[in-house]
């Protein structure tokens, strides 16, 4: 059935895939600010929190093609792209994580992932996602190409983290965390301009975080 609707989504729309990077050594600073306080979050829950934010000033990118009619939404249903025990790949979604803390947004995606991989996620969890984030931050992936989640109109696919050579404000050499972002969107619903501008705001929401809560 994946199979079916990867195929699916490779014939019936026209995918195009734009490629980014961004610093995260705000959003690990973040990251440890919030363990310092308690506060049990992953690096993974900080991008969905990012990418929230780049919803919101870019809803063009929230939504589904469905008979050829662009359908976008206010409310934000994040598929999360889960790899099961037996290889297979499911993309609930935590519904309305718009409206979320990045603590809440933990701790729905990693009940997600606890039933997805007990079989236990409702059918519309399956299919009721407006925007799909695919995560291969473990491997050494730093970009790739992500099948659109169809009918969604965009899926972010987020590589590793590698360091980069940047130069300093003092004229020297520094190295920075920097992930790779893959963004693959319908262009029958959005431009390569829009989706540009997409992908930059999802770059700068990383690299702000924790500057502007």
């Amino acid at each position: 059935m994946t199979a079916d609707h990867m195929l699916k989504s490779l014939t019936t729309t026209a995918q195009l895939t734009h490629h980014a990077s961004a610093d995260i050594t705000q959003l690990l600073r973040e990251k440890s600010r919030l363990a310092d306080a308690g506060a049990r979050v992953s690096v993974e829950d900080l991008f969905i929190a990012a990418i929230v934010r780049a919803l919101k000033a870019n809803p063009q990118a929230n939504g589904r093609v469905v008979d050829d009619e662009i359908h976008l939404f206010e409310n934000i249903d994040m598929s999360v792209a889960i790899s099961l025990p037996d290889n297979a790949l499911v993309a609930p979604a935590i519904s309305n994580v718009g409206n979320m803390s990045v603590v809440e947004i933990s701790e729905a995606r990693r009940d997600l992932v606890k039933r997805a991989k007990l079989n236990k996620v409702s059918v519309s969890e399956m299919t009721g996602g407006s925007f799909t984030v695919s995560n291969l931050g473990l491997t050494r992936v730093e970009h790739f190409t992500p099948i659109i989640n169809l009918p969604q109109i965009c899926i972010l696919g987020i590589g590793c983290t590698t360091d980069r050579a940047v130069k300093g404000v003092d004229g020297n050499v520094d190295f920075r965390p920097t992930v790779g972002l893959s963004l693959t969107f319908d262009h029958r619903a959005i431009d390569g301009a829009p989706a540009g501008s997409f992908l930059s705001s999802i770059c700068d929401e990383i690299e702000a975080s924790g500057t502007n809560t």
